[in-house]
C-alpha cells in the first residue's frame, strides 16, 4: 500500500477496489506492524478527542491573552434565534464546530493537530456536523479520520503543512483539502470524487499567508479555521456533484508549494507582515506583551 501523491493514491484505491481510508488503515498497519484493531483505536482516541473539544469550545471558552474565544456560542445562538440565516443552518453548524475546536486550541486545552493545531477546527468541525446529517456511525467518522490523513500524506511528501515553511495556505489549506476529501467519503463518494474535492478546496486557499496577531495562534487563526470549514464543505458538494478541478489535484499541491517557496519571510508565521503589522496589530500586540515583539 504504497504512495506518495493523490493521483497514486486513487490509482491502489481504485485498482484494489478498496476506500482511501481503507488504503490509509492497511499501510498503517504494514508501516508500524500492528493489527486493525491497534491501529482503529488509536485513530478513534483521537475521534474522542475532537468531540470533547468541540463540546468544550461551544459552551463558550476565552483565551489568557483575550484575543479569541466566545465566538463558537455566538454563533450556536444566532443559529438558534436568528429568523433568516443567510449562509444557511448546515454551513453555520459547521462554522460554529470548528470555532469551537480553535477555540480550545487558544485556550490551551487538548486538539488533535490536523495536520497542525494552528488548523485543528477544520476537520472535526465538518466532520461533527456532517455525521449529524448523514446519521454516520463511529466507525464511518474514524474512517473520515484516516482519509484526511491519506490526504495529508500525500501534501506533506509533495509540499508543506506547517506556517512557517509556507505561510497559512499550507496549515488551514491543507486543512481544508483534507477535510473536503473525508466529507466526500462520508457521504458514498468515489476516491476520484475525494481527489476533486481536494483540488477544489485548495486552490481556493492558494497564497493564503501566516500573521499571527501578536504571534499568538488566535487571529486571524480561529476565524480562518470556519472558512476553512465551510470552504471543504462546499468543494465536497462540489465534487459529489460531478464537478472536476482543471488542475489536477497533485498540481495544485506543486503550485502551493511554489507559492510558498516565493512569500516572503514575514507573511511565514513570523508576524512581520500582514494583519500582524496594521496598526491595530500592533497595539494589541503591545498590549498584551508589553512592547511589540518585533522591536
Amino acid at each position: 500500500m504504497d504512495f506518495r501523491t493523490v493521483a497514486e493514491l486513487v490509482e491502489l484505491a481504485e485498482t484494489e477496489g478498496l476506500s482511501i481510508s481503507e488504503v490509509m488503515i492497511q499501510k498503517e498497519m504494514e508501516t508500524f506492524a500492528k493489527s486493525r484493531a491497534d491501529v482503529f483505536s488509536q485513530m478513534e482516541k483521537n475521534l474522542d478527542v475532537m468531540e470533547k473539544a468541540v463540546h468544550k469550545g461551544l459552551k463558550g471558552i476565552h483565551s489568557h491573552s483575550g484575543l479569541s474565544g466566545g465566538d463558537a456560542a455566538k454563533i450556536r445562538r444566532h443559529m438558534e434565534e436568528a429568523p433568516v440565516l443567510l449562509s444557511g443552518k448546515a454551513v453555520l453548524d459547521t462554522v460554529s464546530r470548528a470555532t469551537a475546536v480553535s477555540e480550545t486550541n487558544a485556550a490551551m486545552g487538548t486538539v488533535v493537530a490536523t495536520p497542525t493545531a494552528g488548523a485543528c477546527g477544520i476537520l472535526p468541525g465538518c466532520l461533527f456536523s456532517a455525521a449529524e446529517r448523514l446519521n454516520s456511525d463511529r466507525e464511518t467518522m474514524v474512517r473520515a479520520l484516516f482519509v484526511s490523513g491519506a490526504i495529508g500524506y500525500c501534501i506533506a511528501n509533495n509540499a508543506f503543512i506547517s506556517g512557517a515553511a509556507g505561510g497559512c495556505q499550507a496549515e488551514v489549506g491543507s486543512a481544508t483539502a483534507m477535510t473536503a476529501a473525508a466529507m466526500v467519503e462520508m457521504a458514498g463518494g468515489t476516491p476520484s470524487m475525494s481527489a476533486n474535492a481536494v483540488a477544489i478546496a485548495l486552490k481556493n486557499m492558494l497564497g493564503l499567508v501566516c500573521d499571527p496577531v501578536a504571534g499568538l495562534v488566535e487571529a486571524p487563526c480561529v476565524k480562518r479555521n470556519a472558512m476553512g470549514g465551510a470552504i471543504a464543505m462546499v468543494a465536497a458538494d462540489m465534487a459529489m456533484a460531478g464537478v472536476t478541478s482543471v488542475i489536477p489535484p497533485d498540481e495544485v499541491i506543486g503550485a502551493m508549494y511554489q507559492i510558498g517557496q516565493n512569500m516572503p519571510n514575514s507573511l511565514k508565521e513570523t508576524a512581520l507582515g500582514g494583519l500582524a503589522a496594521t496598526p491595530t496589530g500592533r497595539a494589541l500586540e503591545r498590549k498584551i506583551f508589553g512592547q511589540p515583539n518585533n522591536e
